[in-house]
C-alpha cells in the first residue's frame, strides 16, 4: 500500500521516458539515485528508460558508472541492459539557455528533469528553463533541501510553478519511501483498530528519532552551513510527522496525501519558547563502532568558533482539534552509539490504579525506519493474576523490501505518482517551524552541549 496507484501506473508504466540527472557529477547520483534506478528496472523489466547525465564536466566513463551502480544492487534483466546501452552524458550548464536547449533536444518521450543541485543553482536553472521551449510532457524533480530558509523555499517554488503544474513537480524526500512510513500508512488506513486511537484523547506523546553512528564523514563543506536540525528535522522528520498525524484521506489519490501533510505542518509550532523547546549538542572525541572520531571542531574545514549542532532536538505541537496538547519530539544526532531510528507513539495509560499489583503503563507502538519492524507493548494479567500485571511486546517484521527508500521514490517518479512527494507549502512550513530553534542556537540562547562520540547524546 502507498507505493503507487493503479491510475498512475496505467498512465506511465510502459511509456518511453528520459530521466535527465542535472548535477550528475555529485555523490548522490552514483551512491543513491542510480542504484535505485537499477532496482526499479530489475523489478519491472517492461520499463523503457533512457538515463542522461548532465553537468559542466564529463566523467571518464559514464556508462561504466551506470553499470557499476546497477551491479551494486545486483540489478539484472533486459530493462537494465537496455538502459546501460542507451545512457549518455551531455556536458552543459543548465543555467545557460543555449546549452539547456541542446540538453532538452537530446531527450525523447516523457521527460523528467531531476535537479540534484544546491538550491541557489537550482533556482537559477529553473529561471532559465522557464525561458526556453519545453516538452509537452515534462516533469521536474527537486532534490532536498528545498531552499535554505522559508523565503528561499518560496522563491524556488515560485520559479518551478512557472514551468509545470504542481501535479508534475516531485520534491524528493526519500524518508517517505522508507519501510516505516509505508508501514505507517498501511497500519493507519487499513486497520479500524488503530486509526480511531490516533488523537489527543488517546495519545500521550510522540517521538520521531533518527540518530546515526556516522560522524562528519568529510562533508564539512555541506554540514557547516546546515547542522542537524536543518539537515534532518526540517525536511525528513517533519514530513514523517505529517504522514503520522494527517487526517485520513478520502481516497488514496495523487493529490490528497501531500495536501493533508502540508495542513499538519501549517498548524505546527514549537512548544514554549525556542529555549524551552530546543536541545542542541556537538560531539567531542570518542569511539563509535570501533572507529575513533575526533572532536567535531577538529575536523577538516570546520570553523571551531562556529555553532553548528551535530545533535538537534525540538518539541512541537500540532494545534488542531485532533492533536492539540500532544507533544511531539523530533530528534537526530550524529556519532551516537546504539542509535534509535524509529517512530514511537505512546498512548495514555488505562484509567485504573493497578499499582498494588504492578505498574499500569500506557501502550507503546514502535516502527523502525529501516528494519521494517513493528512493535506494540501491551499489558496482560491483572488483579486476579498472581503475577500481577505483565508487560508483553508483540513484534513482527513486514519482511524484506523489494525496493529501498530511493527505489520507491524513483518508481513513483517514473509512474507519475506524486502522492508521496512534498508539497511546496509543506517545504516552506518546514523552514518556518525550525527557524526559531536554528536562530536560538546561532545566537547562544540555546546552549550547544558537548557530548562524547559514542555516547547517547546530550542530556
Amino acid at each position: 500500500m502507498g507505493t503507487s496507484t493503479p491510475q498512475a501506473n496505467s498512465g506511465h508504466n510502459n511509456q518511453p521516458t528520459t530521466l535527465v540527472i542535472v548535477g550528475a557529477s555529485g555523490d548522490l547520483t552514483d551512491r543513491l539515485l542510480l542504484p535505485a534506478v537499477g532496482q526499479v528496472l530489475a523489478l519491472e523489466p517492461q520499463r523503457q528508460l533512457t538515463v542522461i547525465g548532465n553537468a559542466r564536466h564529463e566523467p571518464d566513463d559514464w556508462a561504466g558508472t551506470v553499470r557499476a551502480a546497477f551491479e551494486s544492487v545486483s540489478a539484472t534483466g533486459p530493462a537494465v541492459e537496455a538502459t546501460i546501452a542507451s545512457t549518455r552524458y551531455v556536458v552543459g550548464d543548465t543555467t545557460d539557455a543555449q546549452e539547456l536547449t541542446e540538453l532538452l533536444g537530446a531527450t525523447e518521450g516523457r521527460v523528467i528533469l531531476y535537479y540534484a543541485l544546491p538550491p541557489a543553482v537550482t533556482e537559477k536553472a529553473l529561471e532559465t528553463l522557464a525561458q526556453v521551449e519545453q516538452h509537452d510532457d515534462l516533469w521536474i524533480a527537486l532534490e532536498k533541501p528545498i531552499g535554505t530558509d522559508q523565503e528561499s523555499a518560496w522563491r524556488l517554488n515560485q520559479a518551478v510553478a512557472k514551468i509545470v503544474p504542481e501535479q508534475r513537480i516531485f520534491r524528493v524526500d526519500h524518508f517517505l519511501g522508507m519501510p516505516a512510513v509505508l508501514d505507517l500508512v498501511g497500519l493507519r488506513l487499513t486497520n479500524r483498530i488503530l486509526e480511531p486511537l490516533l488523537n489527543r484523547d488517546q495519545v500521550e506523546s510522540i517521538e520521531i528519532v533518527f540518530d546515526e553512528t556516522l560522524g562528519l564523514e568529510g562533508r564539512a563543506t555541506f554540514y557547516e552551513g546546515t547542522g542537524a536540525i536543518r539537515d534532518m528535522i526540517q525536511s525528513h522528520l517533519l514530513q514523517v510527522m505529517g504522514v503520522l498525524m494527517m487526517n485520513p484521506p478520502a481516497a488514496l489519490d495523487d493529490d490528497e496525501i501531500p495536501t493533508l501533510v502540508a495542513s499538519v505542518l501549517r498548524h505546527t509550532r514549537l512548544v514554549g519558547s525556542p529555549a524551552q523547546a530546543t536541545v542542541a549538542g556537538r560531539y567531542t572525541a570518542g569511539d563509535v563502532d570501533g572507529k575513533h572520531l575526533p572532536d567535531y571542531v577538529a575536523e577538516e574545514d570546520v570553523d571551531p568558533d562556529g555553532r553548528t549542532e551535530t545533535f538537534g532536538q525540538i518539541t512541537v505541537e500540532v494545534d488542531t482539534w485532533r492533536w492539540n496538547g500532544v507533544p511531539v519530539t523530533l530528534r537526530s544526532g550524529k556519532a551516537i552509539a546504539n542509535p534509535r531510528q524509529e517512530i514511537v507513539v505512546r498512548f495514555k495509560p488505562a484509567p485504573h490504579d493497578y499499582d498494588h499489583y504492578g505498574q499500569c503503563t500506557g501502550n507503546t507502538l514502535r516502527m523502525g525506519f529501516e528494519d521494517a519492524q513493528i512493535c506494540l507493548d501491551i499489558n496482560a494479567g491483572g488483579p486476579f493474576d498472581a503475577r500481577g500485571l505483565t508487560r508483553l511486546q508483540l513484534s513482527s517484521s513486514t519482511g524484506p523490501q523489494p525496493l529501498g527508500a530511493y527505489g520507491n521514490v524513483v518508481r513513483w517518479l517514473l509512474d507519475g505518482n506524486p502522492a508521496f512527494s512534498v508539497l511546496g507549502e509543506a517545504a516552506e512550513q518546514g523552514w518556518r517551524i525550525v527557524q526559531p530553534a536554528v536562530d536560538a542556537i546561532a545566537d547562544g540562547t540555546v546552549d550547544l552541549q558537548d557530548y562524547r562520540a559514542g555516547s547517547s547524546g546530550p542530556a
